[in-house]
Protein backbone atom coordinates (compact mmCIF):
# COMPACT_ATOMS: atom_id res chain seq x y z
CA UNK A 1 0.00 0.00 0.00
CA UNK A 2 1.23 3.07 -1.14
CA UNK A 3 1.91 5.97 1.52
CA UNK A 4 0.17 8.76 2.16
CA UNK A 5 1.62 11.97 1.10
CA UNK A 6 0.89 15.63 1.71
CA UNK A 7 2.75 18.78 0.67
CA UNK A 8 2.57 22.13 1.54
CA UNK A 9 3.14 24.96 -0.34
CA UNK A 10 4.35 28.21 0.63
CA UNK A 11 2.50 31.03 -1.87
CA UNK A 12 4.45 34.15 -2.71
CA UNK A 13 7.94 32.89 -4.18
CA UNK A 14 7.23 29.56 -4.43
CA UNK A 15 4.09 28.93 -6.12
CA UNK A 16 3.78 32.77 -7.65
CA UNK A 17 6.73 35.12 -9.32
CA UNK A 18 6.48 38.00 -7.25
CA UNK A 19 6.58 41.30 -7.65
CA UNK A 20 7.54 43.64 -4.16
CA UNK A 21 8.38 47.39 -3.19
CA UNK A 22 7.86 48.96 -0.43
CA UNK A 23 8.04 52.64 0.40
CA UNK A 24 9.94 53.97 3.08
CA UNK A 25 7.84 56.76 4.83
CA UNK A 26 10.21 58.84 6.54
CA UNK A 27 12.64 59.62 3.40
CA UNK A 28 9.88 58.93 0.39
CA UNK A 29 12.30 55.94 -1.22
CA UNK A 30 11.16 52.90 -2.61
CA UNK A 31 13.08 49.65 -2.21
CA UNK A 32 12.20 47.39 -5.16
CA UNK A 33 12.43 43.19 -4.96
CA UNK A 34 12.56 43.21 -1.21
CA UNK A 35 11.60 40.16 0.52
CA UNK A 36 8.81 41.41 3.27
CA UNK A 37 9.91 39.09 6.14
CA UNK A 38 13.88 40.62 5.60
CA UNK A 39 12.11 43.75 5.51
CA UNK A 40 10.53 43.59 8.81
CA UNK A 41 13.79 41.62 10.61
CA UNK A 42 16.25 44.53 9.88
CA UNK A 43 15.09 45.52 13.40
CA UNK A 44 13.36 44.18 16.46
CA UNK A 45 9.53 45.74 17.60
CA UNK A 46 8.49 45.41 14.39
CA UNK A 47 5.67 43.96 12.60
CA UNK A 48 4.35 43.25 8.82
CA UNK A 49 0.41 44.31 8.96
CA UNK A 50 -1.50 42.71 6.31
CA UNK A 51 -4.75 45.24 5.32
CA UNK A 52 -7.62 42.53 4.37
CA UNK A 53 -9.60 44.59 1.68
CA UNK A 54 -10.10 44.94 -2.29
CA UNK A 55 -7.16 47.05 -3.75
CA UNK A 56 -9.87 49.00 -5.72
CA UNK A 57 -11.39 50.60 -2.93
CA UNK A 58 -7.84 51.30 -1.30
CA UNK A 59 -7.17 52.78 -5.17
CA UNK A 60 -10.32 54.65 -5.00
CA UNK A 61 -9.72 56.21 -1.80
CA UNK A 62 -8.82 59.69 -1.18
CA UNK A 63 -5.09 60.46 -0.86
CA UNK A 64 -4.51 62.45 1.73
CA UNK A 65 -6.83 60.50 4.21
CA UNK A 66 -5.11 59.06 7.06
CA UNK A 67 -4.54 55.24 7.00
CA UNK A 68 -5.91 54.35 9.99
CA UNK A 69 -9.74 56.66 9.23
CA UNK A 70 -9.52 54.64 6.35
CA UNK A 71 -9.57 51.66 8.01
CA UNK A 72 -11.51 52.88 10.89
CA UNK A 73 -14.36 54.31 8.50
CA UNK A 74 -14.93 51.07 5.99
CA UNK A 75 -13.93 48.76 9.08
CA UNK A 76 -11.49 46.81 7.20
CA UNK A 77 -9.64 44.06 9.07
CA UNK A 78 -6.10 43.67 9.40
CA UNK A 79 -4.09 40.73 10.44
CA UNK A 80 0.07 40.78 12.06
CA UNK A 81 1.55 38.26 9.68
CA UNK A 82 4.95 38.13 10.98
CA UNK A 83 7.02 40.04 13.58
CA UNK A 84 10.68 40.13 14.04
CA UNK A 85 10.08 40.75 18.28
CA UNK A 86 6.81 39.18 19.99
CA UNK A 87 4.25 41.83 19.27
CA UNK A 88 0.63 41.21 19.11
CA UNK A 89 -2.18 42.70 16.63
CA UNK A 90 -3.63 45.40 19.04
CA UNK A 91 0.19 46.82 19.12
CA UNK A 92 0.37 46.87 15.41
CA UNK A 93 -3.15 48.58 15.59
CA UNK A 94 -2.04 51.30 17.50
CA UNK A 95 1.11 52.38 15.98
CA UNK A 96 -1.44 52.80 13.01
CA UNK A 97 -4.01 54.88 15.39
CA UNK A 98 -0.63 57.08 16.54
CA UNK A 99 1.29 57.30 12.80
CA UNK A 100 0.59 60.86 12.16
CA UNK A 101 3.05 61.10 8.60
CA UNK A 102 1.68 58.15 6.65
CA UNK A 103 -1.53 59.02 4.32
CA UNK A 104 -3.48 56.86 1.51
CA UNK A 105 -1.10 58.57 -1.18
CA UNK A 106 2.02 56.21 0.47
CA UNK A 107 0.18 52.85 -0.54
CA UNK A 108 -1.30 54.41 -3.98
CA UNK A 109 2.73 54.93 -4.83
CA UNK A 110 3.50 51.33 -3.97
CA UNK A 111 0.61 49.57 -5.68
CA UNK A 112 0.73 51.92 -8.94
CA UNK A 113 4.67 51.04 -8.32
CA UNK A 114 3.44 47.30 -8.84
CA UNK A 115 0.83 47.67 -11.92
CA UNK A 116 3.97 49.01 -13.79
CA UNK A 117 6.08 46.36 -13.26
CA UNK A 118 2.94 43.53 -13.37
CA UNK A 119 0.96 43.98 -16.06
CA UNK A 120 -1.87 41.78 -15.88
CA UNK A 121 -1.53 41.24 -11.86
CA UNK A 122 -2.99 37.84 -10.79
CA UNK A 123 -2.54 38.57 -6.99
CA UNK A 124 -2.30 41.75 -5.26
CA UNK A 125 -1.67 42.20 -1.90
CA UNK A 126 -1.09 45.42 0.22
CA UNK A 127 0.63 46.00 3.72
CA UNK A 128 2.23 47.80 6.23
CA UNK A 129 5.63 47.37 8.17
CA UNK A 130 4.77 49.07 11.95
CA UNK A 131 7.12 49.60 14.32
CA UNK A 132 6.18 49.55 18.14
CA UNK A 133 9.03 51.06 19.19
CA UNK A 134 8.79 54.62 17.30
CA UNK A 135 4.90 53.70 17.57
CA UNK A 136 4.46 54.46 13.85
CA UNK A 137 4.35 53.00 10.48
CA UNK A 138 7.92 52.84 8.70
CA UNK A 139 6.99 51.36 5.37
CA UNK A 140 4.27 50.89 3.08
CA UNK A 141 4.23 47.87 0.60
CA UNK A 142 2.53 46.15 -1.94
CA UNK A 143 3.24 42.90 -3.67
CA UNK A 144 2.02 41.61 -7.16
CA UNK A 145 2.77 38.46 -9.60
CA UNK A 146 1.74 35.91 -11.38
CA UNK A 147 1.71 32.31 -10.77
CA UNK A 148 5.29 30.58 -12.23
CA UNK A 149 4.28 28.92 -15.92
CA UNK A 150 4.60 25.35 -14.97
CA UNK A 151 2.40 25.80 -11.65
CA UNK A 152 -0.79 24.46 -12.70
CA UNK A 153 0.59 21.61 -14.44
CA UNK A 154 2.10 20.94 -10.98
CA UNK A 155 -0.63 21.03 -9.08
CA UNK A 156 -2.51 18.78 -11.68
CA UNK A 157 -0.22 16.28 -11.70
CA UNK A 158 -0.05 16.08 -7.76
CA UNK A 159 -3.97 15.62 -8.13
CA UNK A 160 -3.45 12.68 -10.71
CA UNK A 161 -1.09 11.12 -8.10
CA UNK A 162 -3.71 11.59 -5.40
CA UNK A 163 -1.29 13.26 -3.37
CA UNK A 164 -3.02 15.82 -1.06
CA UNK A 165 -1.38 19.38 -1.31
CA UNK A 166 -2.21 22.43 1.04
CA UNK A 167 -1.06 26.31 0.92
CA UNK A 168 -0.07 27.68 3.95
CA UNK A 169 1.04 31.38 3.53
CA UNK A 170 1.15 34.87 5.19
CA UNK A 171 -1.24 36.74 2.79
CA UNK A 172 -5.12 36.96 3.27
CA UNK A 173 -7.56 34.89 2.30
CA UNK A 174 -8.93 37.17 -0.39
CA UNK A 175 -5.75 36.72 -2.49
CA UNK A 176 -5.16 32.86 -1.60
CA UNK A 177 -8.68 31.90 -2.38
CA UNK A 178 -7.87 32.97 -6.13
CA UNK A 179 -4.88 31.15 -6.16
CA UNK A 180 -6.65 28.10 -4.57
CA UNK A 181 -9.54 27.66 -7.40
CA UNK A 182 -6.76 28.29 -9.71
CA UNK A 183 -4.78 25.34 -9.23
CA UNK A 184 -7.65 23.35 -7.40
CA UNK A 185 -6.75 23.31 -4.32
CA UNK A 186 -9.79 22.83 -1.77
CA UNK A 187 -9.90 25.79 0.07
CA UNK A 188 -10.15 23.92 3.41
CA UNK A 189 -7.08 22.93 2.56
CA UNK A 190 -5.73 26.96 2.54
CA UNK A 191 -4.06 28.45 5.69
CA UNK A 192 -4.11 32.14 5.88
CA UNK A 193 -2.29 34.99 7.32
CA UNK A 194 0.30 31.91 8.28
CA UNK A 195 3.04 33.21 10.92
CA UNK A 196 6.04 30.62 11.05
CA UNK A 197 4.36 29.14 14.02
CA UNK A 198 1.42 28.72 12.48
CA UNK A 199 3.38 27.13 9.31
CA UNK A 200 5.14 24.85 11.76
CA UNK A 201 1.68 23.89 13.51
CA UNK A 202 0.29 23.09 9.70
CA UNK A 203 3.08 20.66 9.49
CA UNK A 204 2.94 19.05 12.70
CA UNK A 205 -0.92 18.83 12.64
CA UNK A 206 -0.78 17.01 9.04
CA UNK A 207 1.95 14.87 10.35
CA UNK A 208 -0.65 12.97 12.28
CA UNK A 209 -2.42 12.61 9.34
CA UNK A 210 0.03 11.11 6.51
CA UNK A 211 2.83 8.83 6.72
CA UNK A 212 5.02 11.83 5.16
CA UNK A 213 5.01 15.58 5.56
CA UNK A 214 6.51 17.98 2.79
CA UNK A 215 6.95 21.33 2.78
CA UNK A 216 8.15 23.47 -0.29
CA UNK A 217 8.94 27.40 0.90
CA UNK A 218 11.35 29.97 -0.12
CA UNK A 219 11.83 32.45 2.70
CA UNK A 220 12.94 32.75 6.34
CA UNK A 221 9.49 32.93 7.66
CA UNK A 222 9.38 28.87 6.18
CA UNK A 223 12.43 27.76 8.54
CA UNK A 224 10.25 26.08 11.11
CA UNK A 225 7.95 24.51 8.47
CA UNK A 226 10.76 23.27 6.81
CA UNK A 227 12.44 21.80 10.03
CA UNK A 228 9.22 20.15 11.08
CA UNK A 229 8.71 18.26 7.74
CA UNK A 230 9.88 14.99 6.90
CA UNK A 231 11.47 16.65 3.50
CA UNK A 232 12.02 20.17 3.52
CA UNK A 233 12.30 21.69 -0.25
CA UNK A 234 13.94 25.16 -0.74
CA UNK A 235 12.88 26.72 -3.82
CA UNK A 236 14.92 29.39 -5.28
CA UNK A 237 12.55 29.86 -8.60
CA UNK A 238 12.12 33.80 -7.44
CA UNK A 239 15.55 34.88 -6.65
CA UNK A 240 18.16 32.11 -7.75
CA UNK A 241 19.98 32.62 -4.58
CA UNK A 242 19.88 30.57 -1.26
CA UNK A 243 20.38 32.04 1.97
CA UNK A 244 22.92 30.15 3.97
CA UNK A 245 20.37 29.97 6.88
CA UNK A 246 17.52 28.25 4.91
CA UNK A 247 19.61 26.19 2.66
CA UNK A 248 21.43 24.44 5.52
CA UNK A 249 18.04 23.56 6.89
CA UNK A 250 16.63 22.22 3.92
CA UNK A 251 16.84 18.60 2.33
CA UNK A 252 16.77 19.82 -1.27
CA UNK A 253 16.87 22.85 -3.02
CA UNK A 254 14.71 23.50 -6.79
CA UNK A 255 15.13 26.07 -9.30
CA UNK A 256 11.86 24.99 -10.76
CA UNK A 257 8.53 23.93 -9.01
CA UNK A 258 8.42 21.50 -11.49
CA UNK A 259 11.02 19.68 -10.05
CA UNK A 260 8.41 18.96 -6.79
CA UNK A 261 6.81 16.13 -9.53
CA UNK A 262 10.01 13.85 -9.75
CA UNK A 263 10.91 14.73 -5.85
CA UNK A 264 7.65 13.08 -5.07
CA UNK A 265 7.70 10.21 -7.57
CA UNK A 266 10.93 9.50 -5.88
CA UNK A 267 9.44 9.32 -2.62
CA UNK A 268 6.49 7.15 -4.05
CA UNK A 269 8.90 4.36 -5.48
Amino acid sequence: MDESIAVVFDSAGTLLHMYRVAKDTVTGKYIDDINTTNLVSRKPNCGLVIIHTDPDKIMNCQSTKQIHDFLADNRIRIDLSCSSSPITLDDAAQCIRNDTRTSMQDIHDVVNAIKLKCHDVFYLGIGLVVDTGSQDIEYTISAGGRPFTNTPAVLNTLQSMEIDAYIASGDSMRNLENLARLVEIPIERVYDVATPQKKEWVIKSLKKQYDRVVMVGDGINDLLALRASDLGVLSIQQTGTCIEKLSSEADIIITDIKQIVKIIKEMKQ
